[in-house]
């Protein structure tokens, strides 16, 4: 299935899709961004994050599925410490481990944010060839999100948003 394209935050789909990717660090804060809003919203889902660094269980390269209620969230890890930047291998690993996962975890459907952008300081135009080559050829509908602040999302749609 083609990815899909749009503009806002990936919680705009959280009665859409199956899954929600929330980006996370390994040392298990969630101060910022997409990060605590997801630790606002689901909070058992916080904690069993933070136990799971603290017993050394997150790394970058293995993104883990949380599931409870919906929406399931796949916490992807895009960098070690929150203060540092997130790097273009730790996301093309953990999509690699992704692909190579989400059949035998249950995901039918998933959105993604701009991984390792914003906070992470890569750039979108770097991230995105590397999502879309592992992303691309699912068999499963897959949605990312454009960041948009509030009030200037964009159109909808499978074209390549700048």
């Amino acid at each position: 299935m083609p990815i899909e394209y749009r503009y806002g935050s990936v919680f705009d789909a959280e009665h859409e899709v199956q899954t929600l990717v929330n980006t996370v660090n390994t040392n298990g804060v969630m101060g910022k961004g997409l990060a605590l809003e997801f630790k606002k919203r689901y909070p058992e889902m916080f904690r069993d994050y933070r136990v799971r660094c603290e017993r050394g269980e997150v790394r970058v390269g293995e993104p883990y599925l949380y599931v409870s209620q919906r929406p399931w969230v796949l916490n992807f890890p895009t960098k070690k410490h929150w203060r540092n930047k997130s790097r273009l291998e730790w996301i093309a690993q953990g999509l690699k481990y992704f692909v190579c996962n989400y059949k035998q975890w249950g995901i039918t459907s998933i959105a993604f944010p701009q991984l390792g952008t914003l906070n992470g300081g890569l750039q979108w135009e770097e991230v995105r060839p590397i999502m879309e080559k592992f992303l691309g050829n699912l068999d499963i509908p897959v949605i990312i999100y454009i960041y948009a602040p509030r009030g200037q999302k964009g159109s909808q749609g499978n074209g390549k948003p700048a």
